[in-house]
């Protein structure tokens, strides 16, 4: 059995970016730039006031205070949107609200709470610098420059290239997904409940991770036990950027995946890894398509998906950081596991005084869907140490967003 680490090793290389699309900013969220853009304008594009008050000259108010305020004449006013402002003359101020165009001449903003308007002149309290309150031309961002190089866009990033008249970028395709289900157990979920058999709830499941990740999942038709109609559908899988099968890679007398790989032309690469769930898991590639033999035991599947397909998507989709965050934890409770390959134990998380503490759930077997519900993370549990005890710190992978108080943080 290959260790996480080798195995993983030799699966990402194969999980490579299928080609590049043009998207609106509307449907690029979480997408990662293939080409980074450059800004076409300056940001902010002219000189202009970060506060609604007074645009003056510096020197003209020299000495102003509360208790000796300067007295200067308003010629007209500059608002946001409206047309460019007259020039100002010397000892004068002029009426400025927030984001318009600094008039020529002015060099600093004076805030509406520091002045006192009487008529057609203000007093004005303080004595600002140059530059006070104005949001000088390309202080944050000069024309030409690269834009979002290497990251994956979130509002902020979309706003910025939306501030740079960029109303379609170059995306990083997403990867399609086919996720083949085998058994002669399996029912659709539509379909009434029989004896000895059970809904192929791993298709969701496992679409459901595909698209989370960022993928596209395709559920192929559920395949039952036979040779000829599985290696049908794998050639047909081959035509997506990933195939997943899900189950029939263990050693069973009616696990076809390994002989339905092989006639479909599947270079095989390893089975078994020591990881627990999730032992009997294969991969090969045929003509740069990765394959992964998913065990079928649903929690197996999720698990082993997790840990070696999801970085792989991302990988395929431009992400410089494909995998989830990880920690540390501190266990709530003894826990024991039998020793021989490394565990990734289902996990709540709470945060505990500042630090994240985690409950392990009470099943922790392949087969048990329920454990799945909720999970928060995977705690690392060493192939070599039988027994740990409570308050014991742990590396774990955290596969929602880090517990915390239930409360907003304003309370």
């Amino acid at each position: 059995m290959k260790p996480i680490h080798e195995a993983l090793a030799e699966v990402l290389p194969a999980f490579r970016p299928r080609g590049v699309e043009r998207v609106s900013l509307l449907e690029a969220a979480g997408r990662v730039l293939a080409t980074a853009p450059r800004a076409r304008v300056d940001l902010p594009p002219f000189d202009n006031s970060a506060m609604d008050g007074y645009a003056a000259r510096a020197a003209d108010l020299a000495g102003a205070s509360p208790e000796a305020p300067v007295t200067l004449p308003v010629v007209g006013e500059s608002r946001a949107g409206g047309d460019a402002p007259a020039a100002l003359p010397p000892g004068s101020a002029m009426r400025i609200f927030t984001g318009a165009v600094m008039p020529a001449g002015a060099d600093a903003v004076v805030m509406q709470e520091d002045t006192e308007r009487a008529g057609d002149a203000v007093a004005i309290k303080v004595a600002p610098s140059a530059g006070r309150h104005v949001r000088a031309r390309a202080s944050d961002l000069a024309a030409g420059a690269e834009l979002c190089a290497g990251v994956v866009l979130g509002p902020g990033e979309l706003g910025l290239l939306a501030s740079q008249h960029h109303a379609q970028v170059s995306v990083y395709r997403r990867p399609r997904v086919a996720i083949l289900s085998t058994g002669d157990e399996l029912l659709e979920v539509s379909d009434a409940p029989q004896p000895g058999k059970i809904v192929n709830s791993n298709a969701y499941a496992l679409a459901a991770q595909v698209r989370e990740a960022g993928g596209e999942p395709w559920i192929l038709p559920n395949c039952g036990d036979r040779l000829d109609a599985i290696v049908e559908l794998v050639r047909a899988g081959l035509r997506a950027d990933v195939l997943l099968s899900v189950g029939g890679v263990s050693v069973g007398e009616y696990d076809l995946m390994s002989q339905a790989f092989a006639q479909a032309g599947v270079t095989q690469g390893f089975w078994k890894v020591a990881i627990k769930p999730g032992k009997p898991l294969s991969f090969g590639v045929k003509d740069e398509v990765p394959v992964i033999g998913l065990p079928g035991n649903p929690v197996s599947a999720m698990v082993t998906f997790e840990v070696f397909v999801r970085p792989g998507i991302r990988q395929m989709l431009g992400d410089p950081q494909p995998f989830r965050a990880h920690g540390r934890v501190r266990l709530a409770h003894d826990h024991r596991h039998r020793t021989g390959r490394t565990e990734l134990a289902r996990a709540r998380l709470s945060r505990v005084e500042g630090e994240l503490v985690a409950d392990l759930r009470r099943l922790q077997g392949s087969g048990s869907l329920p454990s799945m519900v909720g999970v928060d993370a995977y705690v690392v549990l060493a192939a070599d140490q039988e027994a740990f005890a409570a308050d014991a710190r742990l590396p774990a992978l955290f596969v929602r967003e880090q517990a915390g108080s239930p409360s907003h943080p304003w309370s």
